[in-house]
Parts: structure tokens; sequence; C-alpha cells
């Protein structure tokens, strides 16, 4: 396993980091971890090399830190740097900073976390958190050895970021980049920015919500067979992303022995600066004709969940952008009408507006959710 050093933190990170965020579940059910499935893909990834293992408080409905906290025993903890996020849209007062992070030590079964990020800032939240002094909570669990680095995670504009950045001593971020967003939030100018202050750059979503590692459709297929060396769409969006050198790690949300094969072969022979002008020429191209295609941004983070009144709204835009990205539109019709419960369905939703509220993208999800449904059931 290929390692970099996070930032000024110096600490070695495998190139490839275990995200729990899409762990293996039972029947369906985004709550239900299959803890056995997920326990070993964990320890077979730590066994391979792999040291930063990423979670959140929210994560599976508040069930990831407390699984991984069981698969971390038996010394599996000692062999990796231990990461999770505070929930900064429940945060309402000083006190709720220490609350969620006790809390989460006693998920974890661990007294000190290796690293703490902020979690999913945009504005509305880091201005809560600044009006708090989530400053001095920092500094005082880092003191206190609750936590050994502090970082954030990020949904928002580039300015946002950089004012984020100066604010705090911060020793690595977590910001969402692929091919597909090298220009949209942080981006390559925020990932540039990070590093030249020192910081790891942790990168989640490498595979736009797994957009990028399915079956392309023909025009795309053409682009890629045009590359001299053969790889899969999933092998060519991680190679894109640690062809950057400012890039510590990168999370993957492995669900399966294939997916954690894969990432684990590509890992090991993905350096920086590794691929040719001419494969970069055919990233973009493929970039630009899937930006052509994709009707709604959305990565399925599910950060716009539970909805209210039921709606599955990550599961329905991915079948409307399935439609137009893979030319399924029968497919897409077909599992809407018949693998979704009826108050899933977009003509469930009440236009209460939570989920517009929450989506880290800023999309105009109850616009979306209606065109959608017109579309999957043409």
């Amino acid at each position: 396993m290929n390692c970099r050093i996070l930032g000024k933190t110096g600490e070695k990170v495998s190139a490839l980091g275990f995200g729990c965020m899409r762990l293996p579940v039972i029947g369906g059910d985004e709550n239900h971890v299959d803890k056995e499935a997920a326990t070993s893909l964990l320890h077979s990834a730590i066994e391979r090399g792999v040291n930063y293992v990423d979670t959140a408080y929210s994560y599976h409905g508040g069930n990831s830190e407390k699984w991984l906290g069981e698969a971390l025993r038996d010394g599996y903890r000692e062999k990796v740097l231990l990461a999770t996020k505070l929930p900064s849209w429940k945060i309402e007062t000083k006190a709720d900073f220490d609350k969620y992070l006790n809390e989460q030590l006693e998920n974890l079964k661990t007294n000190r976390l290796d690293c703490y990020l902020v979690h999913a800032l945009v504005k509305e939240y880091w201005e809560n958190l600044t009006r708090l002094d989530v400053f001095s909570f920092l500094e005082r669990a880092i003191g206190d050895g609750r936590i050994r680095y502090a970082g954030f995670s990020f949904h928002d504009e580039l300015s946002l970021f950089k004012e984020i950045m100066d604010s705090f001593n911060w020793s690595f971020c977590l910001i969402q980049y692929n091919y597909m967003d090298e220009h949209t939030q942080a981006g390559r100018e925020g990932l540039e920015y990070a590093a030249s202050k020192g910081l790891g750059v942790a990168v989640m979503e490498p595979l736009h919500g797994g957009f990028l590692a399915k079956e392309p459709p023909a025009g795309i297929a053409r682009i890629w067979s045009k590359a001299k060396v053969k790889r899969s769409p999933a092998e060519w969006a991680l190679r894109w992303v640690w062809n950057h050198s400012e890039v510590s790690t990168v999370l993957s949300g492995m669900n399966s022995t294939e997916q954690l094969e894969e990432n684990l072969a590509v890992a090991s022979s993905a350096l920086p600066n590794s691929l040719s002008e001419e494969e970069l020429g055919l990233v973009d191209e493929v970039g630009d004709k899937y930006a052509e295609r994709i009707l709604v941004p959305c990565t399925e983070c599910g950060y716009c969940l539970p909805c209210p009144q039921g709606v599955n709204i990550p599961k329905i835009l991915s079948l409307y952008n399935q439609t137009s990205i893979f030319e399924d539109c029968a497919g897409s019709s077909w599992l809407y009408q018949n693998t979704l419960k009826e108050n899933e369905r977009a003509s469930n939703c009440n236009e209460c507006g939570e989920c517009e509220e929450a989506c880290p993208q800023k999309i105009k999800i109850i616009e979306e959710l209606k065109a959608s449904h017109n579309a999957l059931t043409a």
C-alpha cells in the first residue's frame, strides 16, 4: 500500500482510506449494517495496509460509529488513524460540543480520536459554530487528549472554504473531489490552497457517488477505448484523484470484496503525476461528456434523509440521472415503480423543504422530485 503524508501532522496515511458511509446493509435498510460483512471488509483492508478509517455521527442512522467501535477491537484500533465528525447541525449550545464528542468516544470504544472533523461545513453551520466558539472547544479537546488533530469537511463555495481555512490552525480537511467536481465546492483551487498551508487533504466522493464506476454508455465507452492502457471506469476516476500530489488519502465507501480488491490494486500503483498528458486529456473529454448528461448533481450522500414523509430522495434522483447518463429509461422506470414503496416515491413529497436546507449540493430537490416522477412514470 502506498502511503502519503497527512500534511503538517507528519502521519503516514494509506493512499486508500476506508469510508464508513456506504457499508453493506441487510434488506436494503441503510440503518441496518451487515456487521459480519462490514467487519470482514474492514479487517481485510487493514491487514492489506489501509490505516485511515473515517466515519461520522450520522452515518447509517447513527449505527456506523457503534459498529466501528466493535469492529476495531482485538488490536485493530491500534493499527489505524481513526476519524469521525462533530455533527455540526446539532450544535445549539456550547455544552453540545462536549456532549457529542464524549458520546462519540463511547460509541467508538476509545478514549482518543486521532482525527476529529467539524462535519459538512456550509455557511449556516459555520456562522453558528463560530458564534459558539468552536475554536476554544477544539483547542481544549486537543489539550485534554480526547482528539489529536482537528480538521473539517466542506460542502459550500470556495470563498467560504478559504475563510474557514484561515480561521484556525487546522491539521487537515476533507473535500469532495473528482473529475466531475474539479471546479465545484472547494475544487482544485481549494485543494491547492489547503496544501499550500501545510494541511493534509482527504478526498471524499472520488467516484461522484458511484456514478463514475458504472458501465458507461456507448459514447463515453468510445472515449475510454482510445486509451493505450485499458482501465475500468472506477480505476480511471481513482487514478485521476491520486494523480494529484496534494491529496493525502482518498476515502472509498466499499461494500463488497470486489470493490475492495479493485481499490487496493489501483492504490498500489497510482502515484502522483503518473498519468500522461494524453490520459489526462481523455479524462477531461469524458468529464465534459458526462457533464452534458447529468440531470441532477446528486452524490447520494444521504444528508437529505430522513424525509419526514419517507421519500427516498437519493434513490429517486439516482434513477432519474440514470435515464440520461446511462440511457436507461425503461430500466430506471421499472425500478422506480416496482422497488420503491408508495410513500418512498416522489409523489409523496409535501414540499416541506427540509431536504433542501440539508443538501450540501444546494439542489432544488422539490423541483427535481417533480421532474423525476414525471420522467419515471412516463
